[in-house]
């Protein structure tokens, strides 16, 4: 039942890049609406999570916190050496952007849905209406999944078809986590510590990349509008999903 719950999360990732593919002349706004649902998923939706699930602190501080940092510094610092290392071979960046760090940041992204498979999958262990509230929490914000997937591989100059794969690597992943719990359980202190690491690095792509390049050349209201619209998409399918 998880398995097949989960499909509906794999055709809502492919509808969330298909919808980033087919605005490509109203990029500011794409970039802009990414900005706000990522910057929703970290903060109303991975955070919370996270501090639930890690329970226990360091120095006084939730563990989850503390890899929440760690992750928005490591962002920071893979971003850095690569652009160091394409600057010192001669290789060039597109528009001073790494493909690599897409590619990298795509790769979480998928991580990430493989994680809400596994969710999928333990909610139903618990009970059948444990699970359907899960996997419909799942599969409404999955579309921010595919959405943010493709426009983060696109947006660091990685060509159409790598993008592409990407998004199909996101779309299978929930599946994949889903059929891994009939095998075992990923420790709930684990799941927390990654889901805080995780969305720090999603934090440092949405405030320090995908934002400024949104106004970089349309500093519109309606870009403001459209971050505004997807932090508030994520509040109302996490308020649903409780």
């Amino acid at each position: 039942m998880a398995v097949f719950v989960a499909l509906g999360a794999f055709l809502m990732t492919l509808a969330g890049g298909w919808t980033a593919q087919r605005v490509t002349d109203r990029r500011h706004l794409v970039l802009g609406l990414a900005g706000g649902l990522m910057l929703g998923v970290v903060g109303l939706d991975l955070l919370p999570e996270a501090l639930e699930a890690a329970g226990t602190e360091v120095f006084g501080v939730p563990a989850a916190l503390l890899l929440f940092v760690a992750g928005f510094l490591l962002a920071h610092l893979v971003e850095r050496l690569l652009a160091v290392r394409q600057a010192a071979h001669g290789a060039e960046e597109t528009d001073g952007r790494v493909p690599e760090v897409g590619l990298t940041a795509a790769a979480a992204m998928v991580g990430h849905s493989a994680m809400d498979g596994v969710a999928i999958g333990a909610a139903f262990q618990v009970g059948g209406g444990m699970g359907t509230a899960v996997a419909l929490a799942v599969i409404a914000h999955d579309f921010a999944d595919g959405f943010n997937t493709y426009t983060i591989t696109s947006l660091y100059g990685n060509a159409r078809r790598r993008a592409v794969a990407m998004l199909v690597a996101d779309a299978a992943a929930p599946v994949a986590g889903a059929a891994s719990t009939l095998f075992f359980t990923i420790p709930e202190q684990v799941l927390g510590g990654y889901l805080g690491f995780f969305g720090g690095a999603l934090l440092y792509l949405a405030a320090a990349e995908i934002l400024p390049e949104a106004h970089h050349e349309h500093p519109a209201r309606s870009t403001v509008l459209c971050t505004v619209a997807g932090a508030a998409f994520i509040w109302l399918v996490v308020g649903i999903a409780e």
